[in-house]
């Protein structure tokens, strides 16, 4: 899978793309990220890439030429899934996740400052949002977004358990796990997890899945329910 991230700060994914899973994914050829730092597409004299507001207000606004150069520069980029990170977007969740995990190539525009010119939405596919809460930039969503769909993408958790056992990933909250030591401050690993019967840790599993899902998540049974 392709990412191409638009940012004016493609240095703050240095760290995340270095590390862990991310940095396996890339070793291994199945994921590609570029990065493209739209002010290098500003016709101004100091290449900006923000404005005043018409009509006035606080901030400054992005403006949507240097957006739709950077666009326009991709190869291939109209068969490219484009996403605007915005608190005014769909809340990102699982389901999406895996949903973009079937893409070829997305595009990532992150925006910054009090807003963006409403026209780039005529450029885009989708408008994303990872909650409730605004950011400085779009950035950290982005990452977000990179993240969450790598480790569903074939060979780079190594097994399809690995990611089909987390929380959310069929709607309800992943079960508790152990490890050692058997007991710790006197607290015990529960017994049907060292009994060796693989039938009744399923079973356990998912009746501890259900269980925590009602007691801390019972809106996601809510939409589950409301889906079937």
């Amino acid at each position: 899978m392709k990412f191409t991230i638009l940012t004016i700060f493609p240095e703050m994914f240095n760290g995340i793309l270095t590390e862990s899973i991310l940095k396996r994914a890339r070793g291994l050829g199945i994921i590609d990220i570029n990065f493209i730092n739209f002010r290098d597409f500003s016709t101004s004299k100091h290449k900006r890439v923000d404005d005043y507001s018409f009509g006035g207000g606080p901030g400054l606004v992005l403006a949507v030429e240097p957006i739709y150069r950077a666009l326009q520069s991709i190869p291939d980029q109209e068969n490219a899934y484009k996403i605007l990170m915005t608190p005014q977007g769909k809340t990102f969740n699982q389901k999406e996740a895996v949903k973009l995990s079937k893409k070829d190539h997305i595009i990532i525009i992150c925006g910054h400052y009090e807003g963006f010119d409403d026209r780039i939405r005529h450029f885009i596919d989708v408008e994303i949002s990872i909650g409730d809460y605004v950011l400085t930039g779009g950035e950290i969503g982005a990452m977000i977004l990179v993240d969450s769909i790598t480790r569903l993408l074939p060979g780079v958790l190594g097994s399809d358990e690995s990611f089909e056992q987390d929380s959310f990933y069929n709607g309800m909250l992943e079960y508790p796990q152990y490890t050692r030591p058997q007991e710790f401050m006197g607290m015990k690993v529960p017994d049907v997890l060292i009994s060796g019967n693989h039938a009744e840790v399923d079973k356990w599993r998912k009746e501890q899945s259900l269980k925590r899902t009602q007691e801390r998540r019972p809106d996601l049974l809510k939409k589950t329910k409301e889906n079937d």
